[in-house]
């Protein structure tokens, strides 16, 4: 396991950006769960975030592609909206202790 943060570095209904061993991901508090997703859009495979740690549409209750403005459900990365709806974005295991949050690439 990789730690990714602290847990107290990613505000309830905020997402952040992270590259790990090459990878980027990218995770999204919400109701106290932590969700990590691969950073990558499965219509075009572009990056999602429209500026730094920017993963959420405007209502910060799903994720928005900054390339074509899918949406994605923050619990389960399915697409409910756009040109790729019924994919899914790649989630990543994690989980969160007193250290930090962490994932399993």
């Amino acid at each position: 396991m990789k730690l990714l943060c602290a847990g107290a570095e990613l505000a309830d209904d905020s997402s952040r950006g992270f590259e790990v061993e090459g990878q980027k991901l990218f995770a999204v508090r919400r109701e106290g769960q932590v969700y990590v997703y691969v950073n990558r859009c499965p219509h075009r495979g572009v990056a999602l975030e429209w500026h730094p740690d920017r993963f959420l549409d405007d209502s910060q209750s799903l994720i928005q592609c900054a390339t074509h403005g899918a949406l994605f459900l923050i619990e389960d990365g399915e697409c409910i909206a756009g040109p790729c709806a019924g994919q899914s974005l790649a989630s990543v295991p994690c989980r969160e202790d007193e250290q930090g949050i962490w994932v399993s690439l």
